[in-house]
């Protein structure tokens, strides 16, 4: 996998894992998810497109869930997939809305932090919009 210079992608494992220590609230806002699903019905994306994977729940737990799971030792596959879940299937509106108070879009947000100190994150350049 390539950043959006181009480069190889190497990963910091070390700078990751000081990232998630920085929010480490984050890891009680994921473990109090209960992926009931009620955050779908907020997600004007989801309510689009009616892809599970594109569920608040689906991309907190998938994107800074995986990063916590596998303690920042991740591949270059998993941020691509990261990448495709909160770049690709967020807007980060900020419209989705956790019955129990879990903060999905900080979430996300942070998700998106730790890629880009990864060098990955979504090249606007390459969008339609871009040109």
């Amino acid at each position: 996998m390539n950043d959006v210079m181009g480069n190889r992608i190497s990963i910091d494992a070390d700078a990751i894992n000081r990232m998630l220590d920085e929010k480490i609230e984050i890891k009680l806002l994921l473990s109090n998810c209960v992926s009931c699903g009620l955050c779908s019905g907020t997600c004007f994306y989801y309510k689009k497109t009616k892809d599970p994977e594109s569920t608040p729940s689906f991309k907190a737990l998938n994107s800074m869930g995986l990063l916590f799971r596998k303690k920042g030792k991740i591949s270059p596959k998993d941020l691509d997939r990261m990448k495709s879940l909160i770049w690709g299937k967020c807007v980060l509106c900020g419209q989705c809305r956790c019955p129990i108070g879990v903060s999905i879009p900080s979430i996300i947000a942070w998700a998106r932090a730790i890629c880009r100190s990864q060098g990955v994150c979504e090249n606007y350049a390459d969008s339609p919009m871009g040109a």
